[in-house]
């Protein structure tokens, strides 16, 4: 009966301190995420035996518990067996970290055969913390590996829960957040730094393209399960349309680079080279020979100097206060870059394509959709590479609110629809190419129907 008390006088003094940190007018056990972790409590608990105190501390309990764990030989350790195992630690050390364990259940303690046995939710902690590890020492710089292979393998066990798929989805709105703040810094050094993240993001974005067509086609998954991996597409798609704006950022810093003199250095070499120096002020040692040492003369000293120059004969120059005669200014004939005359001409072609005009596929009553090759080619591989990456702005709704050809191009009522697939081409110059096409876009062709 007092054991009873007790554990009710427990609870609702745990009952009462969590309260404390909400508002008066909100309950605790009205908040879903609250109900979620109270029943998760034994599993936060474990973590919490392993991960409070200090750095030092908690290196030495998962030593400790790792040790145990690696020994696939055998289920259970007697103290001497520990002792052996371990006896590079303090006897008072060791002694304190397996009550610790075995408070918290992580050990348990067989009083009839005096032994240790690991716990199944040891094994289970330990093998998330190891997998964790074991990605953290591989180059991922996009921080997708652990959250996918999360998702990977419970989609592989049928068991693939809304908020795994939730912290997927905030990782990618998250990479592409941090890839629109670099675009619009103008840095080229945030730029390329970003643009080698984006290139691993896109990796692992293959890699997930699978599982999320394997979700997508799930009969057995709920409606916020599909909702989630829709929107988790749409986040990929959103991510890989970003190599357009990298590369139209990377080249207008290109256009605007400034290079030192004939020396073929540019202004970004000579930062990329202070950045390999950590201490910029050990530049400057043995940069000057002599200090500047300045020299002082007495008034008799400066009369005597002024008196020579003013008795000094000069021969007077004879000084012209006319204008110089005036001369005809060179003619000189300015030809447009060359970027931009084919942006120009590449513009002009998808315009002739909305207007229903001339291309080599398209009759006056012909399809209102081309293979996207007949736009691109004929043409060298240079020009068809330009004109493919200029695609992606048709219908770019940021592009088209700025000014100049690329939001023209932006505002053309032409949709560009890509698929995965490859087509074989027989052209001089390119062999083959993604398979797409260019249409109307729908709103144009409401527009046409209701005049």
């Amino acid at each position: 009966m007092i054991e009873t008390i007790t554990s009710e006088l427990d609870q609702q003094q745990q009952q009462d301190s969590l309260q404390a940190h909400f508002q008066p007018n909100f309950s605790a056990d009205e908040i879903e995420q609250v109900y979620h972790l109270k029943r998760a409590q034994p599993l936060l608990q474990v973590f919490t035996a392993l991960f409070h105190g200090g750095f030092d501390g908690v290196l030495v309990r998962l030593l400790v518990l790792r040790e145990l764990a690696s020994d696939a030989a055998s289920s259970t350790f007697s103290r001497a067996d520990i002792n052996t195992r371990l006896a590079y630690l303090l006897p008072e050390s060791l002694e304190t970290v397996l009550m610790r364990l075995r408070t918290n259940q992580l050990l348990a303690w067989d009083a009839q055969q005096a032994v240790y046995r690991v716990t199944p939710m040891a094994r289970n902690v330990l093998s998330a913390i190891d997998g964790l590890l074991a990605l953290g020492k591989e180059e991922d710089n996009a921080d997708m590996g652990f959250l996918l292979s999360q998702v990977a393998g419970a989609q592989v066990m049928g068991g693939v829960t809304v908020e795994q798929l939730n912290h997927l989805l905030g990782r990618l709105v998250d990479l592409t957040e941090e890839f629109s703040d670099a675009i619009a810094s103008g840095s080229e050094f945030r730029l390329r730094a970003s643009q080698a993240k984006w290139h691993t993001a896109c990796d692992w974005v293959e890699k997930g393209s699978e599982i999320l067509r394997a979700i997508l086609s799930d009969e057995n998954a709920d409606g916020a399960t599909h909702k989630a991996a829709q929107a988790i597409g749409r986040a990929q798609s959103a991510l890989l349309n970003m190599q357009g704006m990298f590369s139209r950022a990377l080249n207008q810093i290109e256009r605007q680079r400034v290079h030192l003199g004939q020396s073929g250095l540019s202004t970004t070499d000579i930062k990329r080279w202070l950045l390999l120096h950590e201490d910029l002020a050990s530049l400057a040692t043995d940069a000057i020979d002599q200090p500047v040492v300045p020299l002082f003369i007495t008034p008799a000293e400066m009369i005597d100097v002024a008196e020579t120059e003013l008795l000094q004969d000069r021969a007077v120059s004879a000084v012209s206060n006319g204008l110089p005669t005036g001369t005809d200014a060179p003619t000189t004939i300015s030809d447009g870059p060359q970027m931009q005359r084919e942006l120009d001409d590449w513009l002009a072609r998808l315009s002739d394509f909305a207007a229903l005009g001339n291309f080599p596929s398209i009759a006056a009553e012909g399809p209102k959709s081309i293979p996207v090759q007949d736009s691109l080619l004929p043409a060298s591989f240079a020009v068809a590479s330009y004109r493919a990456s200029m695609l992606p702005l048709l219908g770019d709704a940021d592009e088209a609110r700025l000014q100049g050809a690329t939001a023209e191009l932006a505002r053309l009522p032409v949709k560009f629809t890509p698929t995965d697939e490859m087509i074989q081409l027989p052209d001089l110059h390119v062999a083959a190419m993604s398979l797409a096409s260019l249409s109307l876009s729908l709103n144009t062709e409401g527009d046409k129907s209701d005049e």
